[in-house]
Order: C-alpha cells, then structure tokens, then sequence
C-alpha cells in the first residue's frame, strides 16, 4: 500500500477507487440497515387511516408507538452503517480482507459509545451554528475525523472530539472541500431518484390512497439515494484520517514496522477543546 502524504484530489480519487471496487460491499452495509428502516416505514404508512377524521385516534397510540420504534431502529441502523464503513475502509485502506456479513457483526461492538460520540459532535456544531453559521461550520471541518478516531483507535466520546480538533489542526479548509463535495452529490441523488414521486405526490392530494403509495416511492427514492451516496463521505473521511496520521505521526513509518497491528493512537497527549 502507497502511504504517504496526498493531495486533496488524490484524496477524492482514491475515495472512488475504493467506491468501485468494492461497491457491492459498502451498499450492502449501508443498505442493508436502510432495508430494515424502510419495512418499519412502510407497515407506518400501510397503517396510517385513509380517513382523516380517524388519524386523531390512531395517532393516539399506534402511529406514536410506530414512529417511536422506527425512530429506535433508524438510529441503530445508522451506527451500525457508520461503524462498519469505517471498519471496513480502515482495512481495506491498509490491505486487509473484508467481508459483509463479519463487517456488520464486527459494528454491533462499537454502536454505545459511537452513540455518544455523534451526540457529542452533532452538540458541538450546533452550538457554533446557534453562534453563527460560519463557527458551526468550522467546527464540523475540524471535526470530521472523529468517528474514525473513534472506532480505529478506541477512544471515548470526548477524547475523539478532541482527537479530531488536533489532527485536522491546519487542514480545516480541505475537510471543508470534502464535505461540500458530498453535499453536492447528495443533493443531486435525492433530487433524481426523488424528484418525479414528489410531484406525483402533490398531484394526488386529494386522493388518499394514491397519496399513501407515492409517499412510500418518495421515501424509497430517498433511502436509494442515501444508500448510494452515504459510503462516499464515510470512505473519504477514514481516508483523510490516515492521511493526517500520516502526516503529522508518520504512521507510513509505523504500519511498514508493524502491519498486523492494530493502528495505536498518536504521540504523546490529545489536547482538550471542551
């Protein structure tokens, strides 16, 4: 494997490469957790009263206890999707087999404390964008390798925050580039494979059973587009982060002593930001 330090379209390069040769991998880790979100929102949309006057009696029990559940498994379908693309780029990144299924049971171990990990970040940006824009999205650029951190290195909720503020120290603007490029390319997938169900949903207002049908196509459009377009932010990030080790901890130097071994932490202490 070529470590060493790269440019940011060598970065986007290798990101695709990766994409495509194993493709079938990365959409069945992310699909396959979508696969089982999307059954809980069809049995929510099947139930829901095509008479109006009976949703209020409905939604008095069974669609909040629908929407409770399917927010529950939405969330663990989401961890477990982070957790094993990243795993899985990290050992395909350094030359190591992957398989599905292993991928996926090998997330299940990792979903508490990358839990809290996303909260912790997803708090951090929030506060810079209640401040003002521009600090929130500073601080989703510097922090943007913390869920590889995370899982790579083992580390605690805080200690990745912080892990991620000291490695993209410097490379806050290239974090920024790799994020607007996923942007980019999600809002072009969830306009294709969306678009055309939304306008046939708005044409159909008026008749509840077609609208139920084109609710389910737009929200099916909707999980393809995730399912195609997610790995792509998830295998750039983990990629950048070895860049980074690599350039700030010469972890080229490390995995060539040691390629079996797991990637340690870097040199010496993590700053803290909080």
């Amino acid at each position: 494997l070529d470590l060493r330090p790269l440019s940011l379209g060598e970065i986007l390069d290798r990101t695709f490469s990766l994409y495509r040769s194993h493709f079938l991998l990365f959409i069945g880790i992310a699909g396959i957790p979508q696969l089982i979100v999307f059954a809980f929102q069809l049995v929510q949309i099947t139930l829901q009263p095509l008479n109006p006057g009976s949703i209020a009696a409905f939604g008095s029990l069974g669609s909040v206890l629908l929407t409770i559940v399917a927010a529950i498994v939405g969330i663990i379908a989401y961890l477990i999707s982070q957790a094993a693309t990243v795993l899985a780029v990290s050992d395909l990144y350094l030359g190591r087999q992957v398989l599905l299924a292993p991928a996926l049971q090998r997330a299940r171990g990792h979903l508490g404390f990358l839990f809290g990990v996303i909260c912790l970040n997803g708090l951090a940006i929030m506060g810079g964008l209640i401040l003002l824009i521009i600090p929130g999205i500073y601080f989703a650029c510097r922090l943007l390798v913390c869920v590889p951190a995370a899982l790579i290195e083992e580390r605690s909720p805080r200690e990745s925050i912080s892990r991620s503020w000291n490695l993209t120290r410097g490379f806050a603007g290239r974090a920024f580039m790799i994020c607007l490029l996923f942007f980019v390319i999600a809002i072009a997938a969830a306009t294709l494979f969306t678009f055309p169900f939304t306008l046939a949903a708005l044409s159909a207002l008026k008749d509840p059973a077609t609208l139920r049908l084109w609710t389910a196509l737009v929200d099916a459009g909707n999980r393809i587009g995730s399912i195609l377009t997610e790995p792509i932010l998830l295998i750039a990030t983990a990629i950048f982060y070895y860049d980074l080790r690599v350039r700030k901890e010469a972890f080229d130097l490390q995995f060539m002593m040691d390629p079996n071994a797991a990637p340690p932490a870097g040199p010496g202490s993590v700053p803290s930001i909080l």
